[in-house]
């Protein structure tokens, strides 16, 4: 059986009796224990003189292989045009984007770099999966390194429609390089729909039968791939972490009130500060949830090189701290804003804690913590997801409470509704998602780009 290559911008840590945090190095721990191959990327290391030959670990069928970036690599690919280029752009936020064509060439670089590295450990029958924006060249890159073998690429966040990938400056670049690939994936048919738009509209391409494109002189399979659990062990996790210490102490604490937790990397694409406007909102228009309602934000800082989020981060501390100042009592607390990770297993427990589960990004590719919540449920007594209609996951979880976060009375006449909402209906809209869960878990998810990209014939 030819091996399986996969290529993200991050391996994720190989100690494998722990909980992985982030939703890419679940889902990849969990699809090469199977198939067993490669995982190639970038070791988090930032060196004066990074080797020329990756760094290997082997654990039993998977070998981990990394390689160290030089602190100008780092700047120009990772936080310059990785961050603070296509990171906004491809969350619709144009008015955060800092194009730079120094920083454009480092991105550009970088992948060359992580191609002529990889190519070297490859056999001609290895197929090889690469993942999201940090590594849309690679493929190209590949290709001129000598590879012929299948490449598929995965874009784990979301595609923007052809005029907003028009303003940058390189479109036509990054867009022909996705066409490199024998196999191009997205979370949903809407980023389908804007890659079919812009392959038509802008690039002056055909679609052809059997999700088949034909562009810049390669015809690919394109076609959507949301992203799933490993869901019997999220369910075994939040049945052990029920009854952990730290569910307890959260319980305990309560007293009674009803929980609602947001769970997100702290980002400016996860609608956090409108999260606090809309919670405040339900406090304001339904003043029965005063001294009866808790909002608990678990918000772990990620890239705080980067100025954005770093505003972000003190934006959230100024109104978790005004909303408190205006609503809270000598024994009650409206809002927990917790500024740090917690491990996936103790969140589990706290899943189950939560009568209200609040996703609400701006934008986002699918939202794992959307299905992890509704996976961790006690059958008799589940909570009630309250999910923005801009993440992925909301086109697969239809009985959730469909939101637009931008509009603060909705989601805080949502979070009433949840609130309120008697068992039997609870129930009935948990088993409708949890279906849809079980049949697009994280084996199902690799099954089918695996198998797409193993019976593509690729046309030139």
């Amino acid at each position: 059986m030819s091996r399986l290559i996969v290529v993200s911008n991050r391996v994720a840590p190989v100690d494998e009796g722990r909980p992985t945090s982030g939703g890419l190095a679940v889902a990849m721990l969990a699809a090469l224990k199977r198939s067993g191959g490669v995982w190639f990327g970038w070791s988090g290391e930032v060196v004066a003189a990074p080797q020329s030959e990756p760094k290997l670990f082997k654990t039993g069928r998977l070998t981990y292989a990394t390689v160290d970036l030089s602190a100008r690599d780092y700047e120009e690919y990772y936080s310059g045009f990785a961050n603070r280029v296509l990171w906004p752009l491809f969350h619709y936020r144009l008015d955060l984007t800092q194009f730079s064509r120094r920083e454009y060439a480092g991105y550009l670089r970088v992948n060359s770099l992580f191609a002529a590295t990889l190519v070297s450990m490859l056999q001609p029958t290895d197929r090889i999966w690469v993942h999201d924006y940090h590594l849309i060249p690679m493929g190209e890159a590949l290709r001129r390194a000598g590879f012929e073998g299948a490449i598929g690429f995965f874009l784990h966040t979301p595609l923007p429609p052809a005029e907003v990938l028009e303003a940058l400056p390189s479109h036509h670049d990054l867009m022909r390089a996705l066409c490199a690939y024998d196999v191009v994936g997205f979370q949903t048919r809407r980023d389908v729909q804007g890659f079919h738009d812009y392959m038509q509209r802008v690039a002056g391409g055909e679609l052809l039968s059997d999700n088949r494109v034909r562009a810049y002189g390669r015809t690919l399979t394109v076609r959507d791939f949301p992203i799933g659990l490993d869901v019997d062990n999220v369910v075994r996790m939040a049945e052990v972490a029920e009854h952990s210490r730290q569910s307890e102490r959260l319980r305990d604490s309560l007293g009674g009130r009803s929980l609602i937790l947001g769970v997100d990397r702290l980002d400016y694409s996860k609608g956090l500060v409108q999260r606090f406007f809309a919670f405040e909102r339900l406090l304001e228009n339904y003043p029965a949830n005063r001294n009866r309602a808790t909002l608990l934000q678990v918000a772990p800082p990620s890239r705080m090189d980067v100025p954005e989020y770093a505003n972000i981060r003190r934006e959230l501390q100024e109104a978790s701290g005004r909303i408190n100042g205006q609503f809270a009592e000598f024994d009650w607390v409206p809002i927990r804003y917790l500024n740090r990770g917690i491990t996936r297993r103790t969140l589990t427990g706290f899943y189950r804690v939560a009568k209200i589960g609040l996703v609400t990004p701006l934008r986002d590719g699918m939202n794992l913590v959307a299905k992890e919540y509704v996976a961790a449920q006690r059958a008799d007594d589940p909570g009630v997801l309250v999910l923005s209609r801009f993440a992925g996951a909301a086109q697969e979880l239809e009985q959730a409470l469909l939101v637009n976060p931008y509009d603060v009375d909705e989601v805080a006449e949502a979070l009433q509704i949840g609130i309120e909402m008697p068992r039997a209906e609870r129930q009935e809209r948990w088993q409708g998602m949890m279906q849809t869960i079980r049949e697009n878990d994280i084996d199902a998810w690799r099954d089918r780009f695996v198998d797409t990209l193993d019976n593509v014939r690729c046309v030139v």
